[in-house]
């Protein structure tokens, strides 16, 4: 309530939808941004309202989509916010304001993932595990655009047959879910034994099986699993932040002359040089224009939950940070 002017370079969007996220609250400890109270939802779509004077890319009524900075002071949860024009692009006309607040964040991590960190193209094999994941799906579907051949995991069999419904299916669905099927084995197969290009985990199995005691690391493969599948020149994609590699693994890693990428959702967000601040600008704006381009073309279809009403907004929330739903939620005002 009462919110101030904007700023010269801020922009006052009306929120129409926006994305529930887990909060890495230890991150936030370690790069000195955690507080009291966080800031919750920070991947929005709205209609702007005013803009400051210095703003150049929109004005008022222009439809709009963008991720809110880690260090925000801003919840996306509000029915008016200011934010920097530099976090926001314009929303095509043809998506709906819940697939772009709902599809913006998974859209940014399949680039940084395979355009980025591995440079996915044509005729390479990717392996994307738990695809059926709101970031799951969105990473094949940006594979399959770029013309690689993709592979995937499946911890279920309502997940199986989602995958294979897909518009463009992937060419094999391996399902973990009676810890029975060998995934390297079925990658080295599939590909003639010469493994897979790109690995994106959902997680790896650093332990052996009687140290690991939840039920969804049972279904995570192996990390020795992983190097085995990987392919001469092959590069791993990790989402696992405490991963360790042991000298045989790492002798593995260097006869396959592959490489090992961390997958950080905040990487984009955490340059704290001038010239990492105007490369964040520059590669944002592209990469945000280019997930809503292919959402508008249906090139994308997102993962998501039906849209919650504000008032289940609490309750959504604790359900993500908890890791208790599959589908992205999205609360619609």
């Amino acid at each position: 309530e009462n919110l101030p002017p904007p700023r010269d370079n801020d922009v006052k969007v009306q929120v129409r939808a926006c994305a529930l996220s887990w909060i890495d609250a230890k991150l936030l400890s370690e790069i000195k941004l955690e507080k009291e109270l966080i800031p919750v939802g920070r991947e929005i779509s709205g209609v702007v309202l005013e803009v400051g004077r210095k703003v150049t890319f929109f004005q008022p009524d222009d439809e709009v989509v963008g991720i809110l900075p880690l260090d925000s002071e801003e919840s996306g949860l509000c029915e008016v916010i200011l934010i920097h024009e530099h976090c926001l692009v314009r929303k095509p006309e043809k998506v709906c304001w819940v697939e772009a607040a709902g599809t913006v964040r998974d859209g940014v991590r399949a680039y940084t993932a395979l355009h980025y960190l591995s440079q996915v193209s044509p005729g390479k094999t990717v392996l994307v595990m738990d695809g059926a994941s709101p970031f799951g799906t969105i990473a094949i579907q940006l594979a399959q655009h770029r013309g690689a051949k993709v592979i995937s995991t499946a911890y279920n069999v309502e997940d199986k047959q989602y995958l294979e419904r897909l518009r463009s299916p992937v060419v094999r669905v391996i399902d973990v879910s009676n810890g029975k099927i060998d995934v390297a084995e079925s990658c080295l197969e599939e590909t003639g034994g010469l493994g897979v290009d790109i690995v994106l985990d959902a997680g790896v199995k650093l332990y052996s099986a009687e140290d690991e005691s939840t039920s969804k690391s049972q279904l995570l493969p192996h990390k020795h699993d992983i190097i085995t599948l990987l392919g001469v020149g092959g590069h791993w994609i990790t989402t696992e932040k405490h991963l360790q590699l042991d000298p045989p693994d790492s002798h593995s890693l260097f006869l396959k002359g592959a490489t090992v990428s961390f997958l950080n959702d905040e990487i984009w967000n955490l340059s704290n040089i001038q010239q990492g601040k105007y490369l964040y600008i520059l590669l944002m704006i592209r990469i945000l224009e280019d997930i809503m381009e292919k959402l508008s073309s249906s090139i994308f279809r997102p993962q998501l939950d039906e849209p919650i009403p504000l008032y289940e907004a609490k309750v959504s929330m604790e359900m993500v940070q908890k890791n208790q739903v599959r589908k992205r939620q999205v609360i619609q005002f």
